[in-house]
């Protein structure tokens, strides 16, 4: 097992299609991982292995990589580069110690690159990127560095490495801070990225900056100690540029990994659930944290732990403290795509997949003592879009909650539950793309086959008025017979809902009171528009009458639901719906598209913002327009928008389109 120092942990990240699944089989390759390199077009790579990658041509599954390379030991992530495969990517960030961001140089910095950069920066990782495919005809350097500039700054972009030549010319690449041998073509401009890197170095240390301002020259040793440091504290992205076809700036990019990438023992961050910062190195006790688990056909049963301190050893017992139960840990293995090594230990740094774990689960923290606190869990994207859930044949229910459930065990960013309301088996995901991957698992692991719907809106009901109403209950059927008369009034109330008691006199005994109040909560659950749940109401009972023989809480029951219905047709009943707010990420020029089709789907914008050189909309829409927005996104953009998505709160449902829903629901009463 390597040291620490010797080992460097990162993801790769970005925008579908620029060419990070190719650069991680290069890296394989390099460091003799492999002998032969596959290709995404082959579909013989080692990171895009399972069916559905290879039919679709790109990845699904952040796949773990590791590697050799002078004396070090990489350990990598391929991830996907499309939006709704995002949970992949925030665990395999979760994992890493630094991100390196791929943009293809033909077609510039894509919404898959702003998500990308994105997350790194919200993880606070370090960033590098590689300018990919500068061979290419069309392949423009200068223009790709304008656009990312324009989204960072170009005090925070700056290439460490410029290209010689372009397109077919392009021949190799120059250090752009220690290399003396470069071309007149590119010398201006290289002057020009040297300058920014001796600002931004000097800036690390108050030392340098009087010495630097001084017109004193660095040493080399000082301009390499300050640019891992800026890189590290997060001041710069350096850029690194090249071609994987070629293999050309590829042994500079992964120098550069070992120089300018954290060791696993500097990470910062790492903090436990009560908030402390964990304390790493390589001795004490080990901890390290399950971000991702499978339960996969062609490699089975897997637990991916990331080791943060101290040092794993396979045929061992170890506690998971975030269940207080015991695990014993039978392999380890260290993983590429669904080939595997085994290891006898594991330390900082390394991730290590761990066969048949009993009952421990993603976010959960494994060590080697009781008494360390869990990590704090990863925060995964929420989902965007829900499916109902029913079976293909009658009587494979059981069996598709089943299977759906162990899915969402492998996947934080499925969820699955009954609605309460309309006792839907609800699915939900990232999108229509994700839940047709978790469809098809579904019917080739656990073989039963479910439809996908779309979900009834959990409309609410509410009044807009005042009502009062009474209702006499009275039943004879010979022998004791049913008798209570209820007056009730309602009252809109912002607070949700009320229920007092202004009888006086005993017209109604306090016996009674709460059967009352039970007939109440019955018509709450189910309102006279549409039979959904009633809010923000206040119920008054403020006279009555009993018989002291034939009054029992069943009549008043009855009488109080009668009542309330009489009541509620008086007080202005409205329907509700569910508002949305949404905020949608999309390239500049799809933003009057997107606007145009918020306008026809009812919701308002609220403002226009960018985040990594993105456009973001933020708009608030009723949730009944948003059921298919996943596929329609897609569609306008290309593929080049995303979105996210989270309830706001209730608002009248205006009243053309109230009166089609009621209409609607009165059909289906009809129809059963």
């Amino acid at each position: 097992m390597k040291k620490a120092a010797e080992i460097r942990n990162f993801a790769i990240a970005g925008h579908a299609g620029s060419g990070k699944t190719t650069l991680a089989e290069m890296l394989v390759f390099k460091g003799k991982g492999i002998s032969r390199r596959g290709t995404v077009e082959g579909k013989n790579t080692i990171s895009d292995f399972t069916p559905e990658e290879q039919d679709r041509g790109g990845s699904i599954y952040a796949t773990q990589l590791n590697t050799q390379w002078k004396d070090y030991q990489f350990f990598f992530a391929d991830t996907p580069g499309y939006g709704e495969f995002l949970g992949e990517v925030t665990a395999s960030y979760a994992a890493a110690d630094a991100a390196l961001v791929i943009i293809d140089c033909v077609d510039g910095p894509q919404v898959g690159t702003a998500r990308a950069w994105k997350y790194a920066r919200l993880a606070g990782k370090p960033r590098a990127a590689f300018v990919n495919r500068l061979d290419r005809d069309r392949a423009d350097f200068a223009s790709t560095l304008e656009a990312m500039r324009g989204n960072h700054g170009k005090n925070v972009i700056i290439p460490l490495y410029y290209p010689v030549g372009a397109e077919a010319n392009f021949s190799g690449v120059v250090n752009v801070l220690f290399d003396k041998d470069i071309p007149a073509e590119i010398a201006d401009q290289v002057a020009e990225c040297r300058a920014l890197w001796m600002d931004v170095i000097a800036e690390t240390d108050e030392e340098l900056m009087m010495r630097y301002l001084d017109g004193e020259e660095l040493t080399d040793e000082e301009i390499a100690k300050g640019l891992v440091t800026a890189v590290r504290n997060c001041k710069a992205i350096p850029i690194f540029v090249g071609s994987v076809a070629k293999d050309i700036g590829i042994d500079e990019l992964m120098d550069g990994i070992i120089k300018i990438f954290p060791e696993p023992t500097m990470r910062t961050g790492i903090k436990d659930v009560e908030g402390n910062a964990l304390e790493m190195s390589e001795s004490g006790n080990a901890v390290g944290q399950i971000f991702k688990s499978i339960n996969d056909s062609f490699i089975g049963q897997l637990a991916f732990m990331r080791v943060f301190s101290g040092v794993f050893k396979s045929d061992s017992d170890v506690y998971n403290v975030s269940t207080q139960g015991k695990e014993r840990i039978g392999q380890m293995l260290f993983m590429n795509g669904k080939s595997s090594t085994q290891t006898a230990e594991a330390g900082p740094g390394c991730v290590v997949a761990i066969p048949k774990l009993k009952s421990t689960k993603t976010n959960q923290t494994l060590s080697t003592s009781p008494d360390v606190k869990p990590l704090a869990a990863i925060d995964f994207p929420k989902p965007v879009m829900s499916y109902a859930i029913t079976a293909v044949k009658p009587g494979d229910d059981e069996k598709i909650a089943s299977g759906l459930a162990k899915i969402a065990e492998c996947d934080p960013t499925v969820t699955l539950e009954r609605s309460t309301e309309s006792n839907e088996l609800l699915l939900s995901g990232m999108g229509d793309q994700h839940l047709a991957v978790v469809g098809k698992k579904l019917r080739e692991q656990y073989k039963v086959d479910a439809n996908f719907n779309t979900p009834k809106v959990p409309y609410r009901e509410t009044i807009t008025g005042n009502g009062d109403a009474s209702y006499r209950h009275k039943k004879q059927t010979g022998g004791s017979g049913q008798f209570a008369e209820v007056h009730l009034r309602i009252a809109p109330y912002a607070d949700g809902y009320e229920f007092t008691n202004e009888v006086v006199g005993g017209n109604i005994p306090k016996n009674f009171i709460p059967a009352v109040e039970k007939g109440v909560m019955e018509m709450l659950a189910k309102g006279p528009l549409v039979g959904c749940p009633v809010q923000n109401v206040k119920v008054t009972v403020y006279d009555g009458k009993y018989h002291p023989v034939d009054s029992n809480e069943m009549a008043f029951k009855i009488a109080s639901r009668m009542a309330f219905k009489d009541a509620m047709k008086m007080a202005k009943p409205v329907l509700l719906e569910p508002i949305m707010a949404v905020k949608i990420i999309i390239p500049e020029s799809y933003t009057g598209d997107i606007s145009g089709d918020l306008n026809h789907k009812r919701g308002r914008i609220l403002g226009l913002s960018s985040e990594e050189g993105m456009q973001v909309v933020n708009a608030e829409v009723p949730m009944a327009e948003m059921a298919k927005y996943a596929t329609e996104i897609r569609s306008m953009t290309g593929g080049r928008g995303s979105f996210e998505m989270e309830f706001a709160r209730y608002e009248q449902v205006p009243g053309n389109v109230a009166g089609d829903i009621i209409a609607a629901h009165q059909t289906e009463d009809d129809d059963e």
